[in-house]
């Protein structure tokens, strides 16, 4: 149960960032009007974040108890384990993104300078996103890869 709900979680959260990437920040980026630029990005933006904001403890949450039932905490140490570590490292940058950079930083930085200069900024968090989510998508195969022992 613990894995489907990683695995459920993991494909959500990740889903979701493959989309704002690769379909949502382009399509309101080519908007004439910056004004309906920010408010169409706003409005995606707020409902995928409150569905996110379950998805991502929730991925974090079930590896952490899986961890703890196959008592595999020592694995993140070794050298082996590197892919453990790297999906750590990639839900805590999340988790910082969702609950203390993008609601006390990102969010009214956003705003402010999408007013100023709609096209840079749209450019910037559209290449953000695809670091992001190159980042995710290389820790989730390595994660597959891993858990099936093919990288160590």
């Amino acid at each position: 149960l613990a894995r489907a709900v990683h695995v459920l979680s993991v494909l959500h959260w990740f889903g979701g960032v493959a989309f704002v990437t690769s379909i949502v920040l382009p399509a309101v980026s080519r908007l004439a009007e910056p004004a309906q630029r920010l408010a169409l990005f706003e409005a995606i933006e707020r409902r995928f974040a409150g569905q996110v904001r379950v998805s991502v403890p929730l991925a974090g949450l079930s590896g952490a108890y899986m961890a703890e039932r196959l008592e595999a905490w020592q694995r993140f140490i070794e050298p082996s384990g590197w892919w453990l570590t790297a999906m750590a490292i990639v839900w805590l940058l999340f988790m910082a993104i969702l609950f203390v950079l993008e609601p006390l930083v990102l969010h009214d930085w956003f705003n402010r300078r999408a007013l100023g200069d709609p096209d840079g900024t749209f450019a910037l968090v559209h290449r953000l996103h695809w670091i992001l989510l190159a980042a995710g998508a290389a820790t989730v195969a390595a994660g597959v890869l891993g858990a099936r022992g093919a990288l160590g």
